[in-house]
C-alpha cells in the first residue's frame, strides 16, 4: 500500500454505518490522520464523550456535517431549524478543541430546497443569506467557519438551492471570511464551466473552508444520493481541480466523502485504506510540492 497522505481526512459518510468509535478506530488503523464527523454518530454518544473519543484517537479533526437546511418561510419549523444550527456551531467548536493541531472548526452548510409548493429559487437563497445573518454572530464567538456547500443542480429542489460556488461566494460576500466560508466539493462543481474562475475567486477572498473530493461516474443509481465513487473511478479531473484549490493557498486537509452503497457494504477499514490508495494515486501527485 502506497504512503498515506497527511493531508487526507475520511469524512465520516464514506463510512456511513460505522458508530463513532469504529470509525475512529480504523481511520487510526489505516494510518489517515485526520476525519470529519457527522452530527447523528456524535449525538448518539454525547458531544462530551465524543469529545473525548476523539482526543483520545489522536486524529485531527476537518469538518462538522451537515446543518443548514434554513429554507423554510419564517414560522416555527424555521425557528427550530435556526437553535438546531446554534447546537451545530457549539458542537463544531468543542470538536476541534478535542482533535489533534491543526484541526478546523468548520460546519458544513446545505442550504435546503424548495419549501413545499414553492417555484421561488431566488427567494429560497435569499432567506439563506437571512438564516446566516442570523447564526453569524454566534458562529463568530465560537471561531467556527459556516461553510456553504453548493450541491449539483440535480438536488436544488429537494436539497439545496445553491447549486454552484460563484453562488456560494455571493451569499458569503455579505460575511466575514472567518466566519462564512464554503465547501469546495469537486463532486458538485466539476461540470461547472466557471468552476476553475470560482475556485480562484474562492481562494482570493479567503473563503475555502473545506475540499473535499470524490469521484463522479454514470450511470447514475436510481437513488441520485449514492451517485458517488473513489477517487480516480470516474471523469472528474480531480488533478486539475486540486492544483487550483492548492494555487490559492489552501493548506487545510483534503476530505474524502462518499456516498455508495457498494462502499457502505465494505468493511469500514477496508474502505479507508482503499479509499486513501485511490487518493494517493489520483489526488496526492496534485498536492506534492504545491
Amino acid at each position: 500500500m502506497s504512503a498515506v497522505d497527511p493531508r487526507l481526512s475520511i469524512n465520516q459518510g464514506t463510512i456511513k454505518y460505522a458508530d463513532l468509535a469504529t470509525a475512529l478506530r480504523v481511520t487510526v488503523e489505516a494510518g489517515v490522520p485526520s476525519i470529519g464527523l457527522w452530527r447523528e454518530p456524535v449525538q448518539e454518544v454525547g458531544l462530551a464523550t465524543a469529545a473525548s473519543m476523539l482526543t483520545d484517537s489522536g486524529l485531527r479533526f476537518s469538518t462538522h456535517c451537515r446543518s443548514g437546511f434554513f429554507t423554510m418561510p419564517e414560522g416555527p419549523a424555521r425557528r427550530a431549524s435556526i437553535d438546531d444550527n446554534l447546537v451545530a456551531i457549539d458542537e463544531a467548536a468543542t470538536l476541534a478543541a478535542a482533535g489533534a493541531p491543526g484541526s478546523a472548526a468548520v460546519l458544513v452548510l446545505v442550504a435546503g430546497g424548495l419549501p413545499e409548493g414553492s417555484r421561488d429559487l431566488v427567494g429560497a437563497r435569499e432567506r439563506v443569506r437571512d438564516a446566516l445573518g442570523e447564526l453569524a454572530p454566534h458562529a463568530a464567538a465560537a471561531g467556527v467557519t459556516l461553510a456553504i456547500e453548493p450541491l449539483h443542480p440535480m438536488y436544488a429542489t429537494d436539497r439545496c438551492v445553491v447549486s454552484t460556488l460563484g453562488q456560494a461566494l455571493d451569499i458569503a460576500a455579505d460575511f466575514d471570511p472567518s466566519v462564512v466560508g464554503a465547501a469546495v466539493d469537486t463532486f458538485h462543481i466539476f461540470w461547472d464551466p466557471d468552476v476553475l474562475d470560482s475556485i480562484e475567486r474562492a481562494g482570493r477572498e479567503g473563503r475555502i473552508a473545506t475540499y473535499q473530493v470524490c469521484d463522479w461516474r454514470t450511470p447514475l443509481p436510481a437513488d441520485v444520493l449514492l451517485g458517488r465513487h473513489y477517487p480516480g473511478d470516474g471523469v472528474i479531473d480531480l488533478a486539475g481541480l486540486t492544483r487550483a484549490v492548492v494555487d490559492t493557498g489552501y493548506t487545510g486537509d483534503v476530505e474524502v466523502e462518499i456516498f455508495n452503497a457498494d462502499v457502505w457494504a465494505t468493511d469500514p477499514l477496508e474502505a479507508v485504506r482503499r479509499t486513501a490508495e485511490r487518493f494517493a494515486a489520483s489526488v496526492s501527485p496534485a498536492l506534492a510540492g504545491r
